[in-house]
């Protein structure tokens, strides 16, 4: 009972994490591009996770997590399909529309259940689809806007919704079959998903924004937000690996469109963004969504949880045997992938 509360306490310590740092760095990122015209995106994001790895190798010196050997072929691949990811998600914003962009974010909750029931033989409730459904049709209303489409657009989100929905169906894999922690998953993977990035990066934002990253003219205070977007990335991307590894893809999706109404809503209180009617019902419809989401997990993961068998009868054979016996060392087998 102590360690389920434990367990408890521990993901929704992950998921007030994930929120927080989430929507910390979408405000400095907010006033780095908006307020600052730096539109470097992709280019930005690898040296959030350059800033990352150095964060986690100096924890690693201080002994604050222990490091824990993955096939070297596993994080290699797991890390660049992270990067091209990333890479193709920002390429889909520069393509598309705002409103398809976020259609393609939305794809990609409805995609993963997909993937997970075809591959992993994970059986979804109807309550649980129909929540999920709830939620996608709330964040829809308050989020896209127009639709325009055009093939190479098309593509491209395409496979960004194919990438990213591996990639956090593998991060959940991955954690749970070699029993590697999620400090420890993202300290292996990071240099890797920021090397990618920060070869192809630059091309991508002068696509993009048709800006060299390197000819910007760097003020004293666009450096300042730079440094703090990248520590408050720290958390991002180790809060991230958290609440994948101990929940699931699809409850991490979903706590991704909580942040895209929280944002909504700082925009309009704060920021004095525009609001109508319909960003309000989107968000309300939104907010039914999630909550039927969490009631409906809760239930299930109940029912699930095994009932305490009574203890057998104590012979009398074994009347003096130590209460305190240690027991006899089993031989341990390393998990293979």
């Amino acid at each position: 009972m102590g360690e389920m509360s434990g367990f408890q306490l521990g993901v929704m310590g992950a998921l007030f994490l994930s929120v927080a740092s989430s929507v910390s760095i979408v405000i400095c990122n907010k006033a780095l591009m908006s307020n600052l015209g730096f539109q470097f995106a992709t280019t930005l994001t690898s040296w959030h996770l350059m800033v990352t790895y150095c964060s986690l190798h100096a924890a690693l010196r201080l002994n604050l997590f222990e490091k824990k050997a993955i096939d070297m072929k596993t994080v290699v691949m797991f890390g660049m399909l992270n990067g091209i990811s990333i890479g193709l998600l920002n390429l889909s914003l520069g393509f598309n529309s705002i409103g398809f962009y976020q259609m393609t974010k939305l794809a990609i909750i409805p995609f993963t259940v997909l993937l997970e029931t075809i591959f992993f033989n994970k059986q979804f409730s109807n309550n649980i689809k129909l929540s999920l459904s709830i939620l996608l049709m709330g964040v829809g209303i308050a989020s896209v806007t127009d639709l325009q489409l055009n093939l190479v657009g098309t593509i491209l989100s395409l496979l960004a919704i194919v990438t990213t929905c591996i990639g956090q169906i593998l991060t959940n894999t991955i954690q749970k079959r070699l029993n590697v922690s999620s400090t420890q998953l993202l300290y292996q993977s990071a240099p890797f998903q920021s090397a990618i990035l920060f070869l192809t990066g630059p091309f991508v934002d002068q696509f993009l924004t048709k800006q060299n990253v390197y000819a910007y003219k760097y003020s004293p205070l666009v450096l300042g937000f730079i440094v703090v977007s990248c520590l408050i990335a720290v958390l991002v991307n180790f809060s991230t690996f958290l609440v994948i590894g101990k929940t699931s893809p699809v409850t991490y999706q979903v706590l991704g469109h909580l942040k895209t109404c929280l944002v909504l809503a700082f925009g309009y209180t704060l920021l004095h963004d525009p609001f109508t009617w319909r960003n309000i019902l989107g968000i309300l419809v939104a907010v039914v969504g999630m909550g039927m989401y969490s009631y409906f997990c809760t239930n299930e993961a109940k029912r699930k949880q095994p009932h305490p068998s009574p203890p057998p009868p104590v012979k009398d054979k074994d009347a003096n045997t130590p209460l305190l016996a240690s027991p006899q060392p089993k031989e341990s087998k390393d998990s293979a992938v």
